[in-house]
């Protein structure tokens, strides 16, 4: 990917500024609504959204917390968990587990309860492949993933569902663009690259999704941000390209050759390790790092002391 550039027309929505700028606020929830009703593909499944607050908690607040990028709920009192991951983290299906059981568990009332749960949505929008197991996946941008009763293949029950959009295997040009779908896909990868709106890309909410977008309309505080957003944004892509070069790919491919799980977790140890390295030589915030790895502050403080001053 290019080095991003404040002098463009429109927001890298992959960004936690842009992101939160097209879809995490009431001025946006319409492109919000038209997004995850694309995406999931349930008609008429959201007309109306309420945001909650994104910070939630396990039992009680001395237990793990996590931060949701965007909580909210319909009218149904249905929950959807929206994310967006710039870089691969070790365990990053695990977390997409926990993510999605806390509001099935924000359901519990105290006291009597008949167990019966409103469906929970996690929709993860990734600049990063995660599935790339079996022939087809390459292929595959949007996967789907329920509770399945193994023996007939169906569906065991739809109050937990998984939907992950792998932006790098969507490879269509202006041209190419048939759907709706088409047209969200096209605007998260390159919204940023783009001088004007492709003609390709019509209707009204496409016409607030580049209005919204407009860099010019930011606020002077809106921009320094916006500025600090990118930098973070390009800081973990060059992170994440020099861990590929470094040996990160090595690792996992000489891992699949011996056909050893314990292979493929050493490959994926020394990437997190040259990410961890690079990461801070290049001085980000520790916040940053465990962003990007996964590993809690603690254990990259200690991985500090312990390796990298050796």
């Amino acid at each position: 990917m290019e080095k991003l550039s404040f002098e463009s027309r429109y927001l890298n929505p992959l960004t936690d500024f842009g992101f939160h700028k097209l879809f995490g606020n009431e001025e946006c929830k319409e492109l919000l609504i038209n997004f995850l009703n694309e995406i999931i593909r349930e008609e008429g499944l959201i007309t109306y959204i309420q945001y909650l607050p994104p910070e939630q908690w396990g039992d009680t607040k001395t237990n793990r917390k996590a931060v949701f990028d965007i909580f909210c709920t319909n009218d149904k009192g249905e929950y959807f968990v929206v994310e967006m991951q710039i870089a691969k983290q070790p365990f990053f299906r695990d977390r997409s587990i926990f993510y999605a059981s806390l509001p099935v568990h924000k359901q519990a009332p105290r006291g009597c309860w008949n167990y019966r749960l409103k469906a929970v949505y996690l929709v993860a929008v990734l600049d990063f492949v995660l599935f790339n197991e079996i022939e087809g996946d390459q292929n595959q941008v949007i996967e789907y993933v329920h509770l399945v009763r193994e023996r007939t293949q169906t569906v065991y029950s739809k109050k937990l569902n998984f939907i992950f959009v792998e932006l790098p295997k969507f490879r269509k040009t202006t041209k190419e663009l048939e759907t709706n779908v088409d047209k969200w896909l096209f605007s998260l990868r390159h919204l940023s690259e783009l001088k004007d709106r492709p003609v390709e890309i019509q209707g009204k909410i496409f016409e607030e999704l580049f209005r919204l977008a407009e860099i010019k309309q930011l606020t002077k505080e809106e921009m320094e941000e916006y500025k600090k957003s990118v930098l973070e944004y390009q800081d973990v892509r060059d992170a994440v390209d020099y861990a590929r070069e470094e040996g990160f790919e090595e690792g996992i491919e000489k891992g699949i050759e011996k056909g050893i799980e314990k292979g493929i977790e050493k490959g994926i140890e020394k990437g997190t390790i040259s990410i961890i390295q690079k990461c801070l030589q290049m001085a980000l915030p520790i916040e940053n790092i465990v962003f990007l790895t996964g590993f809690s502050k603690e254990q990259i403080i200690q991985y500090s002391e312990n390796n990298i001053q050796h």
